[in-house]
């Protein structure tokens, strides 16, 4: 039997399993493979696609996700079609939520992020993970159109983090099994600074104001359903839309 998981190493995962056995899970559970691993061992360091050229020169796979698609998605094409600093606008149940992408640092984190939203798959579904204080990490987290925790694109993405990744107020990063490059549709906006190890691919910021949206729906909890200070937000929290560019 494994120890239990101190608060502050509860990972930040994707999880493939039907949504009674996530809600057991002592971690932020998203879908992708049943891994139980904790944040201290969430993934072995893959090379960014970044760091062998320009995003202009980057191909990136995308493969199959084996629990298949819980939303009406295509693929993003292979060759990234941004580039840079890309604009980012979620308007949301809480006001619009503003920041950047950086398709520069995680190019097909960002090129497959673009694509969702230009198909609409982020439209009417709600962000079902909020932590506060108990679990000493502090996320809002998004992108499961069934709002289980264990809804996905259909496709994984690669991982695209480093060792220089930190996840202070307003980072945009990706949740994943523990598994390398298991990332899918589900990302997670950090409201105060939170000790997570460099495992989750940071692919954008936002806006100050856009944190104080989140720090104030924080400040009402949650339901606790994942345990002390986790579970789904007590004000329900809407993505209406979201537009790149």
């Amino acid at each position: 039997m494994k120890p239990l998981e101190t608060p502050a190493k509860k990972a930040l995962r994707r999880c493939a399993l039907p949504a009674f056995a996530a809600l057991l899970l002592p971690v932020l559970a998203a879908c992708g493979g049943g891994s139980s691993s904790t944040a201290q061992d969430l993934g072995a360091q893959s090379p960014s696609p970044s760091e062998s050229g320009s995003a202009g020169n980057v191909s990136c796979d995308y493969p199959d996700a084996p629990q298949g698609a819980t939303g009406d998605a295509s693929k993003p094409p292979s060759t990234p079609d941004v580039q840079g600093t890309v604009n980012l606008s979620i308007q949301s149940s809480i006001g619009t939520l503003n920041g950047q992408l950086d398709a520069d640092k995680a190019p097909c984190t960002v090129n497959s992020f673009a694509s969702l939203a230009k198909q609409g798959f982020f439209d009417k579904t709600p962000c079902h993970r909020l932590t506060t204080a108990a679990t000493g990490i502090f996320v809002l987290q998004c992108g499961d159109p069934t709002g289980t925790g264990t809804g996905g694109p259909g496709y994984t993405i690669p991982d695209e983090f480093s060792d220089k990744d930190t996840y202070g107020p307003g980072t945009l990063a990706m949740a994943n099994t523990g598994q390398p490059n298991s990332g899918g549709s589900q990302f997670f906006i950090v409201y105060r600074k939170t000790p997570l190890p460099p495992k989750y691919t940071v692919f954008g910021h936002v806006d100050a104001a856009a944190v104080k949206a989140v720090q104030k729906i924080a400040r009402k909890g949650t339901d606790n359903a994942y345990g002390q200070g986790d579970g789904h937000p007590t004000v329900t929290v809407t993505i209406d839309s979201v537009t790149v560019g």
